[in-house]
């Protein structure tokens, strides 16, 4: 098997897997990754709750232990303590790819340090699905994960992509979707945008257009809810023909 080949070249010690899994629909991973997930000693999640419906869709058995921001420092050396006695971990998060905007960095870090083996199992993520669907330049994009909650911190990191030509990927909660898209709008202009809803789930939405029409469109709504990744438009975004706005169910 990979994983025990994996520990005679790592002399001894375990590897750490980086493991990605579905954002929403659960026919979204890879063989190996359901493989990988089968012969790890340990499979440390973000969400175990979340992490064991997966498991059990697959019928995969394996240890379970929760890693996720606020035990991230006790329970990361406990980990890499049980790697460097030769046990294989898989890593994964809450959805998606782990080390993208969650406590998995830091596990990945420690790990390093103490000379383990970091394999990736490549896979789903939020940010490469928003992306592809978007309809906007995906050449050169920049990733900005989860903007600072304070607005005045907001607007200030934001100033910072006024002339950029680059399209850009921003992780938003339903709460501060329509504050983060008329800060957008305030410092950057009406950009094109993307903004996707609950990628690959049941209620999956894509609403294409101007940053305006988007505000416009979810100001509407009684309730806004699901997990949001907005695309939005390079500098020429503004001043081009507009996407046609669109929302797909």
């Amino acid at each position: 098997m990979q994983v025990m080949e994996n520990n005679k070249m790592n002399g001894g010690k375990g590897s750490l897997f980086i493991v990605s899994t579905p954002i929403g629909n659960l026919e979204d991973i890879t063989l190996r990754a359901i493989r990988i997930l089968k012969e790890a000693d340990i499979i440390a999640a973000e969400d175990t709750r979340r992490t064991r419906i997966l498991l059990n869709h697959y019928q995969i058995k394996n240890p379970l232990i929760s890693y996720f921001e606020h035990n991230k420092i006790y329970k990361g050396k406990l980990i890499v303590k049980e790697l460097l006695n030769g046990k294989n971990v898989a890593l994964v998060s809450d959805a998606g790819t782990p080390g993208i905007s969650d406590p998995g960095y830091l596990l990945i870090k420690q790990s390093l340090e103490q000379g383990i083996n970091i394999v990736p199992v490549c896979g789903v993520s939020a940010l490469n699905a928003a992306l592809s669907v978007s309809g906007l330049p995906t050449s050169r994009f920049y990733f900005s994960g989860f903007l600072p909650v304070k607005r005045n911190k907001k607007k200030t990191y934001l100033e910072k992509f006024k002339e950029s030509e680059e399209t850009i990927i921003i992780f938003e909660s339903p709460y501060r979707l329509i504050k983060t898209l008329e800060d957008i709008k305030e410092v950057m202009g009406d950009r094109k945008v993307a903004i996707c809803r609950e990628l690959t789930k049941m209620y999956e939405e894509i609403f294409r257009g101007q940053i305006s029409d988007g505000i416009k469109e979810f100001l509407k709504r009684k309730q806004i809810k699901g997990e949001f990744t907005l695309v939005v438009g390079g500098v020429n975004s503004i001043t081009e023909e507009p996407l046609r706005s669109a929302t797909y169910f």
